[in-house]
């Protein structure tokens, strides 16, 4: 199992903050089974200001290419990631439709 580490600003602006808050107190059904069919044993956002940061807990049959694939021929995922867009915007270095960023690793206490 691994660990993977995302970040993503909101729309500064506290009516869509709390909206897109609301919507992740109870994510539709198909964007739960589509996280967890693709191998995500575990997802949690947190959040600070209008950025975001995502934890996933990833297992070794998790395949980025194959999510991004699945979701994009899921009709209900590309609905979800579309409304999504309306709280959300892109970091200033994410190139042109990228949302979630990986984070870089730049310090572990128990590193070598």
């Amino acid at each position: 199992m691994a660990i993977k580490y995302f970040a993503l600003d909101l729309v500064n602006e506290p009516n869509l903050i709390q909206e897109y808050e609301k919507y992740h107190e109870n994510i539709w059904p198909e964007i739960k089974n589509s996280i967890v069919a693709s191998g995500i044993n575990n997802m949690e956002i947190y959040r600070t200001g209008n950025r975001l940061f995502m934890v996933m807990e990833i297992s070794g049959t998790y395949d980025e290419k194959i999510k991004t694939e699945n979701d994009i021929n899921n009709p209900i995922v590309q609905e979800w990631e579309c409304l999504m867009w309306k709280y959300q915007q892109a970091l200033p270095w994410a190139r042109p439709g990228e949302k979630w960023i990986e984070l870089k690793s730049i310090f572990s206490l128990h590193s070598k």
